[in-house]
Order: structure tokens, then sequence, then C-alpha cells
């Protein structure tokens, strides 16, 4: 949304002001890095409208406000542009209340109410106004957790770096120690933890803008598991070991350039990533990890829209563990297999899905609460049907796991929804190639 108080007759314009309303919280300086323009430059007149509204969509996806609109004046051929923002509410003191399970559907097939985790989980967002984070988590309960995160997103404004260092501490009563037919199989010790995780991690971010971005990480994690879950798994972590450090180097790139990150309709989405790890004490061998994924998202006609994407995973070493044997089931899924885990050294996924626009209200005032950071709700509803493919490669735990080395596809139905501070809510209907069906139920963005 723009407003133009003057014409502009004259084929290139130059930038002669740029101003910023409503930042209370946030510098000026940490907009300005997102923009693509700055002062005395000088633009094509016909150009002028899509670079501020490009600009208004970086803002706004850096996720610090509720609303980005832009206005300007052209005069003799200068143009003073202005930005006007909404700032959320940067501390979220949110409590937690989780299932200990992967997703909502595993628990919900186990429906046992002592799997849940609770405690606090504390970010403040946007700290000293300079977009740095501060992450804080204190969890209870089955799995017990304690994490603490501090993200600069610029240590160095003339090499564009920033840094973020973490530490995590991780605790169950409970580990699957092994799958069967492509299920978890659990066990529980009465007392103690039967495996416990204890990382550090420190990060080197790349940040050209909140579009493009690079990170090396390096990190350190102990990980220790109990004699009874050894006894039961001796390839748990090899050679009928019960723990092991290692080092793990990650470098990774993404190239972010959908129109919005919460939900997005239009755009691309490109991310790659080699990881390295290396056992300390002979407790395994290297293991080299590749990763990328591509998604694209295009407007076919008014209110539709087809996303269609990849992504898989590579991962070579010369002994492979049952801890390390993660494919689909975690981080990557094919839909209408949410019950199930499949392990495998090597994966790839492709999914589509055509998305038609029911309801898209920006504003809901809530005249009950008087603060702006609260009183204005946005809702978005989509129709959504897909249809997903995988296949995993596993030559080392294979044998008690059907789904493996085949073909995996899925294909549904979903409603969903979009609304306060970037909350997804999806339902959706599915029936997989082994002729299950299911309403699945899940907080994140498909793809």
């Amino acid at each position: 949304m723009n407003a133009l108080s003057n014409p502009c007759p004259f084929p290139v314009v130059q930038v002669t002001g740029i101003a910023f309303s409503g930042n209370n919280t946030t510098k000026a300086q940490v907009l300005e890095r997102e923009l693509t323009f700055s002062l005395q430059d000088s633009i094509k007149t016909n150009d002028l409208d899509s670079l501020l509204e490009d600009n208004q969509k970086r803002l706004f996806n850096l996720r610090l406000f509720h609303t980005v609109t832009y206005r300007y004046t052209c005069d003799a051929g200068n143009v003073q542009v202005t930005y006007t923002m909404q700032e959320r509410f940067y501390l979220y003191p949110i409590p937690v209340f989780d299932f200990a399970d992967r997703n909502f559907n595993a628990w919900l097939e186990k429906k046992d109410w002592s799997r849940i985790d609770y405690g606090l989980n504390l970010t403040l967002r946007n700290f000293r106004g300079r977009n740095e984070d501060v992450r804080a988590r204190i969890q209870q309960g089955f799995n017990q957790r304690l994490e603490l995160v501090y993200r600069i997103p610029y240590i160095s404004r003339k090499y564009k770096l920033g840094l973020e260092l973490g530490a995590f501490d991780y605790r169950s009563r409970t580990v699957s120690y092994t799958n069967r037919r492509n299920k978890q199989v659990f066990f529980e010790q009465e007392s103690g933890f039967p495996i416990r995780r204890t990382s550090f991690a420190a990060a080197l971010l790349h940040r050209v803008n909140v579009q493009r971005q690079a990170a090396l990480v390096v990190s350190y994690q102990q990980e220790q598991i109990s004699d009874s879950v050894n006894a039961l798994n001796p390839e748990y972590y090899a050679s009928d070991i019960t723990q092991r450090q290692f080092l793990r180097l990650d470098l990774s790139k993404t190239v972010n350039l959908r129109n919005n990150f919460a939900y997005p309709l239009k755009g691309s989405y490109f991310e790659a990533g080699v990881g390295q790890q290396f056992f300390l004490n002979n407790a395994g061998s290297p293991i080299t990890t590749l990763r990328g994924k591509y998604v694209t998202y295009k407007q076919l006609a008014d209110k539709y829209y087809y996303m269609v994407g990849a992504e898989g995973q590579v991962r070579l070493a010369q002994r492979y563990t049952f801890a390390d044997n993660v494919a689909l089931g975690f981080r990557s899924n094919v839909r209408g297999y949410e019950l199930y885990v499949t392990g495998g050294q090597h994966f790839g996924v492709f999914k589509q899905g055509l998305t038609r626009e029911l309801l898209n209200i920006e504003s809901i005032k809530l005249k009950f609460i008087r603060s702006p950071k609260f009183n204005t709700l946005p809702l978005a509803l989509y129709l959504n049907a897909f249809t997903d493919a995988g296949y995993v490669i596993d030559k080392e735990f294979e044998a008690t796991n059907a789904l493996t080395n085949r073909l995996l596809a899925g294909a549904g139905l979903g409603l969903h929804a979009i609304t306060f501070y970037d909350i997804v809510l999806r339902l959706e209907y599915t029936l997989n190639r082994e002729g299950d069906r299911g309403v699945y139920f899940s907080t994140r963005f498909p793809f």
C-alpha cells in the first residue's frame, strides 16, 4: 500500500530521503540494512513502485512487525520515502505443554497422558532493538530440557557477519532403541534417565539480508545411554558402547525469496548444507551429510496457487549406527506416514500442492484489548490439495522395516489457517500407498 502526493513526470528520480515511523523499539539502522536502495540512488520512475513494494516485503519478513506500509512524495524529481510499521510484542513467555512424541498424531496413537512435557519457553525478540534474539527453555515432565540461545545478526557491519551461541541439555525417561515395522520401539526406565545429551554450539552467520544467509556451525555433543538400552540394542552407538562425544561442522546456505516466510504463496526457497561429524575416543566412524532443498511457489490465477519442490539427504560413513540412522518421520516426512518412522542413510522427497484462498482478513479489531500489539487479529484460510512422494535407502537396518527401499506416496486435502503472530494450523485428510487413511493435525507449514 502506498500514497503518492505528487506525480513524478520524470523518467528518473533520485532518493533524497528515507524515514521510518512506528519503530519505537527497532533501531533505524536495522531497517536500513534490509533496504536494497539508499540515499542519492537514481531510480527509473517506472521501477519505483515495485522497488518500494519489494522492500516493504523485506521489512515485513523480518517478522518484527504486524504490518508494514509505505508512502512517498515526489518533488522536482526528488523522492522521499517513509515506511510505517506496527511493532509486535517482543517478549514471549509461552508455557510449555507438549506431547513427548514426534508429533501430535504419534502421541494420539498411544493416548498416554504421562507422556506430557511442561515448562516455560521464554523468547525475547528484537533484544536492544537490534533484531537480536534471546531464547531460554526450561522443561520438565516426561522429557527434560534446558536450552539457552543468544543470536546477534551483526557483529561486523562491513562483512555482514553475525553470531549465535547455544547450550542444550536433554534427558528423557524413555528412548526409542529400535524400529520395528517402521514404528518406534521404546524402553522406559523405572528410575533415572535411559538417555542424556549435552551440547554446545557456536555459529558464524553471514547475513547479506533477510533473504540471503549462510552459516558455519561448530558444535560439541556428549551423549550417554544406560546399560539397559545398550543390552537391548548393542548397535545403538555401535561397538557395544554406552557413551560418545563428537565434534560437528555444518556449512549451510539459504536463499529465501518467498513473499511471506510464515505461509508463502509466491517466490522460491533454496537451502543446501554439508556437515562433517568427528567422533572422539574412537567412538564411531566419521559421518559426512549432504542436504538440499528447493521449492517454488506460483500464482496460477486469482486466489489459486501452486507449489512444487523437492529435498534430499546423502549420508556417508564407513559404519552406520542406529542413533544416526534418521531419514523420514522427524524433520522431513511424506504426508500420510505421520505414524511411521522410516530410517535410512539417504532419502529424497517430492511434494506438490494446489491452494485455493478461502478467506483473507488482514485485520480483525479486538475492541476489548487496548494494546495495538495484541488487538489486531489477521485470519486467512486456504484449501490445499496435495501429493507427496519419497524414497529412503537403508542398507543397515531394513530387515524389519518394510517401508525402506521402496516408493512412499501420499495424497490428501487440507484446511490451513494462518493467524496471530504467524501461527499456522493445518488439518489434513490423507491417504497413503499402504491404504492407510487418517486426519492429521500439524502446526508447521508443510514445505
